[in-house]
This record gives structure tokens, C-alpha cells and sequence, in this order.
């Protein structure tokens, strides 16, 4: 006989996507930001911070996920693979910026202005070349995932299958 799934996610399961949606959408913004304007005061500290918060985010949710074993099942392959797409470049994305942080020569890391990795005190070059060629791209991928991510829950909801109630935690 095989346990029930829920039909909504738990409160700490909730807590980590929206506290992670609202960290990524400060992201793409800062991101965006960049494009525009790269000589904002500050900007770089905050994007920074922010994405150390969450790939700490990113590791205790993954750890929550593999741990809780009542979780409502994705409906299809493609939902299964959108969301290991997401875990691996939400794991991805920031630890290739902070091996790029590390070798870029350029002192430690602040994070909200509380030093938490040293830098290494030369650059090191594939370091700093892995972070140029792939942390940008990959962040990319990811706010396109998310977006598609955000598309399909409304697709859903429109079509009646009140899968917005599953993270908002009504049943």
C-alpha cells in the first residue's frame, strides 16, 4: 500500500519558494540593472549578497526536499525535468560566481557588508574565465526557466486544476 500524496505543500516548503522568488526576482532586477547602468552604487554588493543567500537557500531547500518524503508528485516528465533543471542551476549559478569571486584577485567576499569567503590575492585565471563564460549564461537559462516555471502555474490554474493552492497552502 503506498502513503497518499498532499495535495499542498508544507509551510516550510512554501517558505522556501516564495523567500527564493522574492531573492531571484531581486536578481533579475539587479541583473536588468546592469545592462542599464553598471556604475550604481552598490549594486554589485547587493546582487552579490543575494546570491549567497541563495545558494544557502538553494542547499536547505534541496535538503528539505530529499528529507520530506509527503510532497505533492510533479503531474508529468516535463514538470520533473523543469524542476531538476531549476535545483541544478540554482545550485549551479552562484557557486560558479563564487569560484569566479574567489580567483578573480579581487579581495573577499561581503556578504551584507559581513566578510564570509576570502579571495584568493591572485587572479586566477580558469577561475575568473569559468565565471565569465558560464555565470551569466546560466543565469539567463534560469530566469527563463522560472518564467516558463511561472507560465505553467497559470496555464494550470486557468485550466481548473488549482495548482496555485498547492503553494499558497490551500487545499
Amino acid at each position: 500500500m503506498t502513503t497518499p500524496t498532499p495535495t499542498a505543500y508544507d509551510s516550510i516548503s512554501r517558505f522556501f519558494h516564495w523567500i527564493m522568488a522574492l531573492c531571484f526576482a531581486i536578481m533579475l532586477a539587479t541583473a536588468v540593472l546592469f545592462f542599464i547602468e553598471a556604475d550604481i552604487p552598490n549594486l554589485m554588493n547587493l546582487h552579490k549578497s543575494v546570491g549567497s543567500l541563495l545558494i544557502l537557500l538553494a542547499v536547505l531547500r534541496l535538503l528539505w526536499a530529499i528529507t520530506k518524503a509527503r510532497r505533492p508528485a510533479a503531474d508529468n516528465a516535463a514538470a520533473k525535468l523543469g524542476h531538476l533543471a531549476l535545483y541544478v542551476l540554482m545550485l549551479a549559478v552562484p557557486a560558479i560566481a563564487l569560484i569566479r569571486q574567489y580567483g578573480g584577485g579581487r579581495g573577499p567576499l561581503k556578504v551584507f557588508g559581513i566578510e564570509v569567503m576570502q579571495g584568493s590575492p591572485e587572479k586566477i585565471e580558469w577561475m575568473t574565465q569559468l565565471g565569465n563564460q558560464w555565470h551569466s549564461t546560466l543565469a539567463w537559462i534560469l530566469f527563463a526557466l522560472a518564467a516558463g516555471h511561472i507560465a505553467m502555474a497559470v496555464i494550470h490554474q486557468i485550466k481548473g486544476e488549482k495548482i496555485m493552492q498547492r503553494m499558497i497552502g490551500r487545499q
